[in-house]
């Protein structure tokens, strides 16, 4: 292990908490976001960890080189200071472009969005929704950078969904609270059983999952709900990511072919 040094006692205090980066020497590209006090950053220097960055910094050491350690920003309020300019700085930089495994703590709540997300999540309009419809929470995978084909990928597959499923004639994408889009539900299959640019398939395929196929709204329906809240369709406390919207409890098909 190359010899990093220590913070002394008296340094760490002035330098408190903070945000570090490590570069990658080959091509001067930060890789992983941190942060912490006193040697914190040094966490990451043993490269027999079996995480994504100890497998750059292994292949960083087989060209010769070390990674850089850099302090972003330092002497920060505190801990929760740190946490938020972690976020911001990871979700700058992308969390696909970084060994880190997760965004930053808070940063659904105070990262990185887009100007109208923004707008829409803390003006709260509600939606007055009058089709049938499945609204499905997407919080564990939402980005604001997702393409439109991950956004219908993570929302439509793969849930723990019975008979009702079949009279929702639309699908609401929600993160936040807020509806990010709305589908037209054109079937339902087992999971895992469509093509799906996010998911393995057979992770998802269990017995009581389900998924659906279909298209974007049209326009006019998707005017009318996008952006737009309906967080009070979910109870508190719920973990529960699905809630119905003028949907009967029990499907008619089950009912005329009983």
């Amino acid at each position: 292990m190359p010899n990093f040094p220590r913070i002394p006692t008296a340094a760490a205090r002035k330098l408190g908490y903070y945000v570090y980066v490590y570069v990658n020497p080959l091509d001067d590209k930060i890789f992983y976001v941190g942060k912490g006090k006193g040697s914190r950053a040094l966490a990451h220097v043993d490269a027999k960890q079996k995480k994504a960055v100890a497998r750059i910094i292994k292949s960083i050491r087989a060209a010769g080189k070390e990674p850089a350690i850099d302090i972003l920003a330092a002497a920060l309020a505190d801990e929760e200071t740190a946490f938020r300019v972690e976020a911001a700085v990871i979700d700058a930089l992308r969390l696909e472009h970084l060994a880190n495994r997760v965004r930053g703590w808070g940063s659904r709540r105070f990262g990185r969005l887009p100007w109208a997300d923004a707008v829409a999540q803390h003006t709260r309009k509600a939606a007055n929704i009058r089709e049938r419809a499945i609204l499905i929470r997407i919080s564990d995978e939402y980005r604001y950078s997702m393409t439109p084909a991950e956004l219908y990928d993570v929302t439509r597959s793969a849930w723990k969904l019975g008979p009702r499923r079949e009279e929702a004639d639309y699908a609401f994408a929600v993160f936040e609270g807020v509806v990010r889009e709305v589908y037209l539900i054109t079937g339902w299959h087992k999971g895992g059983t469509t093509f799906n640019t996010r998911f393995n398939g057979r992770k998802y395929g269990r017995a009581g999952r389900w998924e659906f196929v279909g298209t974007l709204a049209d326009d006019s329906i998707r005017r009318r709900y996008l952006n737009r809240y309906v967080g009070e369709r979910f109870k508190p406390g719920s973990q529960n990511p699905i809630s119905y919207v003028n949907v009967p409890h029990q499907s008619r098909r089950a009912v005329s072919s009983a």
